[in-house]
């Protein structure tokens, strides 16, 4: 069960987090081969972040997953979350750290 954890500086409140949930999930899903409904996101908004020594709006985020994981799926998580963070959250995609750890292969960190 793949589980994406993302917390951003930017806050939620009257955000329609609905539509966020919805692509996330999706692209986890289609990215890393496994069915939607095995996949897990949280998402949590205001939390302190800096980033490049400022609290512009930045994102932080973890993707656990047991196999499906390798040097090209991690490249299209980082481009495809960084996407939907900035076109949903107006999160840079410059501004966001994946971290991805595959539970069957080791760690493994990446930034966009």
């Amino acid at each position: 069960m793949p589980c994406l954890y993302i917390s951003t500086n930017v806050s939620l409140d009257g955000v329609d987090t609905d539509p966020i949930f919805s692509e996330l999930t999706k692209a986890v899903s289609t990215i890393i081969g496994k069915p939607e409904n095995y996949v897990m996101v949280i998402l949590k908004g205001s939390v302190a972040i800096s980033f490049e020594m400022n609290k512009t709006p930045a994102a932080y985020a973890e993707i656990v997953s047991m196999g499906g994981i390798n040097s090209d799926v991690k490249k299209k998580l980082i481009a495809t979350i960084g996407t939907i963070l900035q076109s949903k959250l107006s999160v840079p995609r410059t501004r966001f750290f994946l971290k991805v750890y595959d539970t069957t292969a080791g760690r493994n960190y990446s930034k966009l």
